[in-house]
């Protein structure tokens, strides 16, 4: 999406790195994972945040080719289909009421504080930071009842962390370690126990390198599950040609692959290869799903039973030129968020549902859309200036909601427990390269179904 370049440039200049941190992780991290796209950003973050012109200025290379950007409408998805202009409005006090709200009133200034989570028994994930040359990094567990913050203890957190188990007993983060030039190498873990108030950080030497963070996951079985790099799908000679909106058109482009590897979080040593080549991958209550392929097509949705062991797979039938770049599940629902080509009458971003038997739920179809999983729901994030927004989709009930109709321009989330949702608005006067307002307010919601 157009936005897209724009986001990570600010993300870029909020969060600089310090000279341990792989670059390709901030940029596809942020405070939250943001859409993969193949046009490579060179240089360093310096360089990133000095650009001053306009996001549709810069090329990706290749040109327009017809048989590669399509020149007619954008096609119908198989199966039932809902546009944003389907969703009723949601109703504060009805669908879902708002628990806590924070708002930072100028990113571009400065750095500020941010919810990064909420813990399973309701806590909120505070962040303070990064601040200063050292770009310091405070935690807290704010208590929405109360408003009251309970600052972690001191510890060195780095620069970018991701969330991904946020318990009763502990917090579990983690940050990406590079060779010291930049390349990836590592992932570390920052363990928090709540009961002791103690910090401790972990790595796995049997580990290979090319691990990715943003693909953690804590299984069913308490298991750190990452995906190593395996293969990874390249331009076509001369790049990528230009779709409409200014930006690279990678529809129908080859996928990447990873082999999926486990890690205890209690045993430093204890590291395995799982020995399964996936694309994304996701779990569910009791079910491991993963795509043949992901960041490029995929053909082929696998589904194993972690009880009986019992796979079965199926082609989710998302379309010739869609790429996967988001992936989820929740419950029996599969949701896969897709980047499907440049038309004449703009983007087809899908966010496609299926079961985990294989049969069609919906494709929720927009210019500049994309979906996650979120506390059970799938909330929908749209970037077009009249229809953008917070969008959810409840998949038990099949109901479409737009919970904001504005949307902030910086990343901001974390992982939510079943029934809460995180989304932010703008604050301000717009800012610099068009951001939607120079601050924004963050509100977590208790969805009500």
């Amino acid at each position: 999406m157009v936005n897209e370049l724009r986001d990570l440039m600010q993300r870029a200049v909020e969060t600089p790195p310090t000279d341990d941190t792989d670059l390709s992780a901030v940029l596809r991290g942020g405070r939250q994972r943001v859409r993969r796209r193949r046009g490579a950003v060179v240089g360093t973050v310096a360089a990133v945040a000095a650009v001053t012109v306009g996001v549709g200025s810069l090329s990706w290379g290749g040109g327009t080719d017809p048989d590669r950007v399509a020149n007619h409408t954008v096609p119908r998805p198989d199966g039932p289909v809902l546009h944003l202009g389907d969703a009723k409005p949601a109703v504060e006090g009805t669908d879902y009421d708002i628990v806590s709200s924070y708002t930072n009133k100028n990113l571009e200034a400065r750095n500020g504080q941010y919810y990064n989570g909420v813990t399973d028994d309701g806590l909120i994930l505070f962040q303070d930071g990064p601040h200063g040359i050292k770009n310091q990094v405070r935690l807290a567990l704010l208590d929405p009842a109360t408003n009251k913050l309970d600052w972690l203890p001191a510890y060195d957190l780095g620069t970018q962390q991701w969330p991904v188990a946020l318990d009763r007993d502990r917090l579990v983060l983690l940050t990406a370690t590079s060779d010291g030039g930049g390349a990836a190498q590592g992932v570390r873990a920052l363990v928090y126990d709540r009961g002791t108030r103690t910090w401790s950080s972990m790595s796995w030497s049997g580990l290979p390198k090319g691990a990715e963070v943003w693909s953690a996951q804590v299984g069913p079985n308490g298991r750190l599950y990452l995906g190593v790099t395996a293969t990874e799908g390249k331009p076509p000679p001369g790049g990528w040609p230009t779709g409409n909106g200014g930006e690279a058109d990678d529809s129908g482009a080859e996928g990447d692959t990873y082999d999926l590897w486990s890690v205890s979080l209690d045993d430093a040593a204890d590291v395995r290869d799982e020995q399964l080549r996936v694309g994304s991958f996701a779990f569910g209550d009791d079910t491991l799903v993963w795509s043949a392929a992901t960041n490029g097509t995929n053909d082929r949705i696998h589904v194993r039973d972690l009880t009986t062991g019992d796979e079965r797979d199926f082609d989710p039938h998302s379309g010739e030129r869609c790429n996967l770049l988001g992936f989820g599940v929740t419950g029996d629902r599969i949701v896969l968020s897709q980047y499907c080509g440049d038309y004449d009458d703009g983007r087809d971003d899908r966010v496609q549902i299926v079961t985990t038997e294989g049969d069609p739920v919906t494709t929720i179809q927009g210019d500049g859309i994309e979906g996650q999983v979120a506390g059970g729901l799938v909330e929908v994030t749209s970037y077009d200036d009249r229809a953008g927004g917070t969008y959810v989709y409840d998949p038990a009930g099949g109901e479409f909601v737009r919970a904001t109709k504005r949307l902030s321009s910086y990343g901001l989330g974390g992982p939510t427990p079943e029934g809460y949702l995180l989304w932010h608005t703008p604050v301000g006067k717009s800012g610099a390269l068009g951001m939607r307002g120079r601050g924004a307010t963050q509100w977590l919601a208790r969805w009500r179904s």
